[in-house]
C-alpha cells in the first residue's frame, strides 16, 4: 500500500515494492534493531526514498496542464470524510499528478515538513507549499462530487 500511495499506478507499485525488498535485503546487515516496528520502518523508509528518486526521474509528467481545480471548495467535515470508503480515498490520491502526489503523502501521512520535502524533490520549501495546497483542492473537489452523488 505505501508503495502505491506514492506511484499511483499498480505495475509501478508492484515493482517498487521489489526493488525495496531486493534492497533490503542487500542492505540487512546495515540494520539496527531499535525495538518492534523498526524493522517496518527501516523498510518502509528505503521505498519512500526509492518513490522520491523515481519521481525526480519522472519529472517532466508531474503535473499534467490539463489538471483545473476550483479554489474555492468548502473544506468536507470529518463526518463526511469518514463516511467515504478507505479504498475511494486511497484511489483518489493514487490519482494526483506525481508530484502532488508525493507532497501530499510526505506531509499529510507521513509528517514531514515543507522544508524537508523541498529538500528531498529538490524543490523549494513554497513550492511543496503550493503542491500541497493544489492536492488538497483537486482532493475536496473530489471529495464534493461524490457526497453529491451520495445524497441524490
Amino acid at each position: 500500500m505505501l508503495c502505491k500511495r506514492y506511484v499511483g499506478d499498480d505495475d509501478e507499485a508492484k515493482d517498487l515494492m521489489l526493488e525495496t525488498l531486493i534492497q533490503a535485503l542487500d542492505r540487512i546487515g546495515t540494520f539496527q534493531y531499535r525495538g518492534k516496528g523498526s524493522l517496518s520502518a527501516w523498510i518502509s523508509r528505503i521505498a519512500v526514498n526509492k518513490a522520491i528518486k523515481r519521481i525526480k526521474r519522472q519529472r517532466w509528467r508531474m503535473v499534467p496542464l490539463d489538471v483545473w481545480v476550483q479554489d474555492n471548495i468548502p473544506e468536507p467535515s470529518g463526518e463526511e470524510v469518514e463516511a467515504i470508503p478507505k479504498e475511494k480515498l486511497l484511489e483518489w490520491i493514487s490519482g494526483l499528478p506525481d508530484l502532488r502526489r508525493a507532497v501530499f503523502n510526505l506531509y499529510c501521512i507521513d509528517g514531514y515538513s515543507h522544508k524537508d520535502i523541498g529538500k528531498m524533490l529538490g524543490i523549494s520549501e513554497t513550492g511543496s507549499s503550493s503542491m500541497l495546497a493544489k492536492a488538497r483542492k483537486q482532493l475536496k473537489e473530489k471529495i464534493r462530487r461524490y457526497l453529491e452523488e451520495q445524497n441524490k
